[in-house]
């Protein structure tokens, strides 16, 4: 296969799965039992600030990302690289808002239907994870964050996001319990997202395995 177009598939499956991303994350938030550990600030932020969406918070709050691993680095970073963050998170942010437009009929009432909803996001969401893994193109900011801290702590990447997301969730939660006086941003379904994305986003990559061979095949 021709570089250009082996790049080219994989820039096309990269914002795919970019797309499914956010789609699955709207997914899960107006399923209504909270949203996934990376979107928890925005979200809580965006009750609490109705001026800006979910979306424009998200941007706002992975720009501070970008920022802050500029500064941990010292600015020795790839401008291609925090570049291409900024343009990613710039599509990602208003694709979570295109997606919770679609999804404006989407109200579960009852806690079987709400269930329901969020294994279906989760589902979405992890395919999307799968499909950015696979473009390979660039971290979204959370991940570039959690990649930078543990280059400079020399601790494992899994082992760092954890400990991001956590932090990120426990920030989240604060902000309800003092400005809403009730979990609405944060709830079971944050931490169900947590504990099973990544052992779906394997379940596919095993049940893609031969699709994606034929798609990139090895230069």
């Amino acid at each position: 296969m021709k570089r250009k177009n082996y790049i080219f598939r994989r820039y096309c499956i990269f914002f795919t799965g970019l797309f499914f991303v956010a789609f699955g994350i709207s997914f899960v938030t107006k399923a209504g039992l909270g949203t996934s550990a990376i979107s928890s600030v925005p979200y809580t932020l965006s009750l609490i600030w109705p001026v800006l969406t979910m979306g424009q918070w998200t941007i706002l709050f992975n720009y501070l990302l970008v920022a802050a691993q500029i500064v941990i680095l010292k600015g020795r970073v790839s401008k291609i690289e925090m570049l291409l963050q900024l343009g990613v998170t710039l599509i990602f942010g208003y694709c979570i808002d295109f997606g919770m437009w679609l999804l404006t009929p989407l109200e579960p009432q009852n806690y079987g239907t709400k269930l329901a909803a969020l294994g279906i996001g989760i589902l979405i969401m992890s395919f999307g994870a799968y499909l950015e893994f696979v473009g390979n193109v660039v971290m979204l900011p959370g991940d570039g964050f959690a990649n930078t801290i543990a280059k400079v702590s020399h601790r494992s990447f899994g082992f760092v996001r954890f400990v991001s997301d956590t932090i990120m969730v426990a920030c989240a939660a604060l902000m309800c319990i003092f400005c809403l006086h009730a979990l609405t941003g944060v709830r079971e379904g944050t931490v169900i997202a947590a504990l099973t994305v990544g052992n779906v986003v394997r379940i596919y990559t095993r049940l893609f395995r031969k699709a994606e061979a034929r798609v990139l095949p090895a230069e």
